[in-house]
């Protein structure tokens, strides 16, 4: 993995430059012709730019991405054992960020709104039936379009007491309805949003939801739409600069989608709990919650109940 960042490229207007280039290989460890790997390689070029209109919180950034996915023998979840996949897409993300700090904002909103598009390969791939296409071949070049929307607001009752409340929403969708959806990019929900953090092969999104397994709000292929809902309620421990502790007691609510036609805002699973969050300078914000499923999940009665999660780094 090799990065570049400019933080302020030109030197005049706060405009920053990024370039990042990577390659990951996971394999069996067998050097024979029968050993089994996915090879992943990619670039990711980024201009991210503070914009002036309609005030100065809004941001805009706008990234051009490429990732190449190599199998051999594969046995894991792609529909193909042999063969490449390629991933090229645009990226833009209009954001909006009026808090007060970062560590433990009292007042402020956070808003984004991204769009991730690919180009509209069935267009022009001459293909007519796709049912007599091995899949392979149907997905050598991966298209689709992905709307993500995450919002947050912040209200202090006191200096120490602060509500958060949180929505975000994301939809996967696809240019020619006879493809259909890639197997790509989609969404996993339920958990603490890190399982498989390194084992990410397919480009899909950890959403969390606290009180119910890893994944679980989600079936086995992805979902292509997700909502969720969180309200917390924290209270700071220590304010001080060098190791930031605070309690919360959270609401959540989340669930997926595998079409339009089904997507019900309010039919969702829900949950409660509590937890703690600590800032340590050399690693970053450390969460321990402890949260309780409300709602079973008929497909995994286990799915629900108390859990446990454990998180690493500063959420939306």
């Amino acid at each position: 993995n090799l990065s570049f960042t400019e933080p302020w490229l030109g030197g005049k207007k706060p405009t920053s430059l990024s370039v990042s280039l990577y390659k990951s290989i996971s394999s069996n460890g067998q050097s024979d012709e029968q050993r089994e790997a996915i090879e992943i390689t990619g670039l990711t070029i980024g201009l991210g730019k503070r914009l002036k209109y309609p005030d100065d919180y809004f941001t805009l950034y706008n990234g051009l991405n490429f990732q190449q996915y190599k199998l051999i023998n594969s046995q894991s979840f792609f529909s193909f054992r042999n063969g490449f996949s390629n991933n090229v897409n645009y990226n833009i993300k209009v954001g909006r960020n009026s808090t007060d700090q970062i560590i433990f904002p009292r007042r402020g909103s956070n808003f984004s709104l991204s769009l991730k598009v690919t180009p509209p390969y069935s267009m022009f791939d001459g293909i007519d039936d796709y049912s007599s296409v091995s899949d392979q071949e149907k997905y050598s070049w991966i298209e689709y379009y992905k709307w993500k929307f995450k919002s947050s607001w912040f209200s202090a009752f006191t200096d120490k007491l602060v509500l958060n409340t949180r929505i975000e929403m994301g939809l996967l969708g696809a240019y020619n309805n006879d493809l259909g959806v890639a197997p790509f990019e989609r969404f996993y929900v339920g958990g603490d949003g890190m399982s498989g953090m390194g084992y990410q092969f397919d480009g899909r999104e950890l959403i969390s939801l606290r009180g119910y397994g890893n994944n679980t709000l989600s079936p086995q292929t992805g979902a292509t739409i997700y909502n969720k809902y969180t309200t917390e309620l924290r209270y700071a421990i220590s304010l001080n600069p060098g190791s930031t502790v605070y309690a919360l007691g959270f609401l959540e609510a989340g669930n997926t989608w595998d079409k339009f036609d089904n997507f019900n805002p309010f039919g969702v699973k829900r949950s409660a709990g509590f937890g703690v969050r600590i800032m340590l300078p050399m690693i970053g914000m450390m969460g321990l919650d402890y949260g309780w499923g409300l709602d079973e999940i008929p497909t995994n009665p286990d799915a629900n109940g108390g859990q446990f999660h454990f998180s690493i780094g500063q959420q939306f």
